[in-house]
């Protein structure tokens, strides 16, 4: 056996000994990177060979496992998965070559955020993201503050500072949660609040920023000046107890317990929201949950969607029955009931009629339909820039350590430098 799949076994590991080409075309193996999703992917699985007669294996990978570093040993083992999960452009130049062509499938048509590469589909999307200014509706009607109206930074400020004159009265901690420790949440700052930067109020096919960025680092210093100011704004709204050593879970709690009028986070934090932190959630009235945009500049409207990693097919595992498989998982008649109402999904597929449970499901339904939705390019930046370049630059700004002009500098400078080595 391969020495990194032994290792993965050693450490406890899930993994599958059986190969892919070893299952018979009746059957096929799934690799999922959600453990939370397990149970869900299970009920799908049984549907879908209670209909077909096809056996879906599903297997679970996750609780700090890297993923793709366990799916290199599964193909060095010739252990390869028929179906498994990448993240778009990070992943892709991994598995190129290896992924089979998706582009003539039924379902490619009935979303917007299929996987491609110079027009070949490789990617299935199994569910939306959103990143924006997540917001209590309970505290904004109290305090009289129409999120609708956030779409520029004068607007922003003017609701941070309503709100921060009624904190008592409305019971809060903080007008927004807002964390920038930069060992564990540098992604949250380095990655998808800089991402605001990239796509924020822009059309979904609108590179201009990502495209200066591949450029040796380049950035916009007049847009980024705009979208420091924001920063800025949270660094002061913010709780002081959680700014600079707050964890995820503590401020998610937060949230959940209404303690914060606004938190800096995406929809993933519904799931934790009505699971781990469900008791909180309820003793604080179970509130309306939104999303305003970033609106570090007048006029911008958008909130950033995305499908946060896609399933591929391995190219020489059970194609065929792989293909079939993920259309029925966009069918509304197949799997779109299970993925959505059980696995908690927000549909990328347009035929769709199920809406999750997910306290965020609506507002980004909405905001779709009504076009009102960026890009996610920052999944295009240059791999590891927020863990090396860029998070601590957040923490230091939080921390007092420099100003915001400070602030733009620093970071022109850290990532001019993460590009050029």
């Amino acid at each position: 056996m391969n020495k990194r799949v032994s290792m993965i076994l050693t450490a406890g590991i899930l993994a599958v000994t059986m190969s892919a080409s070893a299952f018979a075309a009746d059957e096929i193996r799934l690799v999922n990177n959600k453990v939370e999703i397990d149970a869900g992917l299970k009920s799908l699985a049984a549907a879908y060979e209670a209909e077909t007669g096809v056996k879906v294996n599903i297997e679970s990978l996750g609780g700090g496992v890297d993923t793709q570093a366990t799916l290199k040993g599964y193909y060095q083992a010739g252990n390869m998965p028929d179906v498994f999960v990448f993240e778009g452009d990070k992943d892709y130049p991994t598995w190129e070559g290896l992924l089979a062509d998706l582009s003539e499938e039924d379902w490619v048509a009935d979303t917007d955020s299929a996987f491609s590469v110079d027009g070949v589909v490789y990617g299935f999307p199994n569910t939306t993201e959103a990143i924006g200014l997540a917001y209590n509706k309970d505290i904004l009607d109290k305090a009289g503050v129409d999120p609708a109206s956030i779409t520029s930074p004068d607007a922003m400020k003017a609701a941070f500072e309503t709100i921060d004159g009624m904190k008592d009265e409305l019971g809060l901690t903080a007008v927004v949660g807002y964390c920038a420790e930069a060992s564990q949440l540098y992604w949250s700052t380095g990655q998808h609040l800089f991402g605001t930067y990239l796509d924020e109020g822009l059309a979904r096919d609108d590179t201009t920023y990502i495209d200066l960025m591949q450029d040796g680092g380049k950035l916009d210093v007049d847009r980024l000046t705009n979208w420091a100011q924001m920063v800025a704004l949270f660094n002061q709204y913010s709780d002081p107890a959680l700014l600079v050593s707050g964890t995820y879970d503590q401020q998610i709690l937060n949230f959940a317990s209404g303690k914060y009028a606004f938190v800096t986070q995406g929809s993933w934090i519904g799931a934790t929201i009505t699971s781990d932190d469900a008791e909180a959630y309820e003793a604080a009235g179970s509130f309306e949950i939104g999303m305003a945009p970033y609106a570090f500049e007048d006029g911008q409207d958008t909130i950033l969607t995305n499908t946060p990693n896609w399933w591929g097919v391995f190219k020489d595992g059970q194609v065929d029955a792989a293909k079939a498989f993920l259309s029925w998982c966009a069918s509304n008649d197949g799997g779109q009931k299970i993925l959505v109402e059980e696995c908690g999904f927000v549909s990328p597929y347009k035929s769709s009629t199920y809406i999750a449970s997910d306290p965020f499901a609506q507002t980004i339904i909405d905001y779709s339909n009504a076009g009102k939705t960026s890009a996610w390019h920052w999944l295009s930046m240059k791999e590891g820039i927020g863990q090396n370049a860029t998070g601590v630059v957040f923490q230091d700004f939080a921390a007092g350590n420099m100003d915001t002009d400070t602030f733009i500098e620093v970071l022109q400078q850290v990532i001019a430098n993460y590009y050029a080595n």
